[in-house]
This record gives structure tokens, C-alpha cells and sequence, in this order.
């Protein structure tokens, strides 16, 4: 199973998995699970340290090097995901979960999410429940 996980799951799973549920624990530690992450999440971060966010306190280049070493596969943002943005209802303004939405649904994949607010917008994506 494909699994693009969201930002604040794929920092945890990179270095606080205290974070992570049992069940997303399961599922990252999954042979069968090819995991994913986005060139979003990538930008969300280098962004968001930049501006000095406690919860982003990382280095983009490390991370995304660490998750390749580690078997990730990237995602890059396509013109049909950018696209796939416009169709989405409006139940969630932050952007860069908008377009890890619109890659899960393109893409059809599973999105891992531990924000209630992406959850809501249903199809491809699993809530990481406490």
C-alpha cells in the first residue's frame, strides 16, 4: 500500500515518534507500506522555519535527505495536482494541506493525517486517531 503521509506526520515519524499512534506506528513499520511524502511538506517546512515556528524547528535539506536514505519516495507537485487544488470544497484554507489532499486523491493514494480538518474532506485519507 502507497501512504503520503502529512507534514506533521512525517516530522514525527522522522524524529518524534512518541507522537505517533500504535496505528501509524503499524503502518509506517509495514513492509508492504511504500511511503511517501510530499516536495509540499518539503516547502511547508523550509517555510515555516524560516518564520521561526516552534513546531517546524528543522532543517529541510536533512530531512528530506534522511527520508530518502531511508526509503521514501518524493513526490513532486504536477500541474494535474495543482489543478486538483480548485475542486476541493473549501473546509480547510491551509494550502499546503490542500495540495496534499489533492495529490492523495489524483494519485489515489492514502494520505495519514493527524489534523481532523484534512480528515474532513474524506476519499483517500485516514485520520491518525489517539
Amino acid at each position: 500500500m502507497k501512504v503520503l503521509l502529512d507534514t506533521h506526520v512525517l516530522l514525527w515519524a522522522a524524529g518524534v515518534q512518541a507522537r505517533l499512534t500504535d496505528e501509524a506506528c503499524g503502518l509506517i513499520e509495514d513492509p508492504d507500506t511504500e511511503l511517501i511524502f510530499s516536495a509540499a511538506s518539503i516547502w511547508e517546512v523550509a517555510i515555516k522555519t524560516g518564520l521561526g515556528r516552534d513546531d517546524f524547528r528543522v532543517d529541510a535539506r536533512l530531512l528530506r535527505r534522511g527520508l530518502l536514505e531511508n526509503g521514501y519516495t518524493e513526490l513532486a507537485i504536477t500541474g494535474s495536482h495543482a489543478m486538483a487544488v480548485d475542486s476541493l470544497p473549501s473546509l480547510h484554507k491551509d494550502p499546503f494541506d490542500r495540495m496534499l489532499i489533492a495529490q492523495a486523491r489524483v494519485e489515489g493514494i492514502l494520505l495519514l493525517t493527524a489534523d481532523p480538518a484534512v480528515a474532513r474532506y474524506g476519499g483517500p485519507i485516514r485520520l491518525m486517531k489517539s
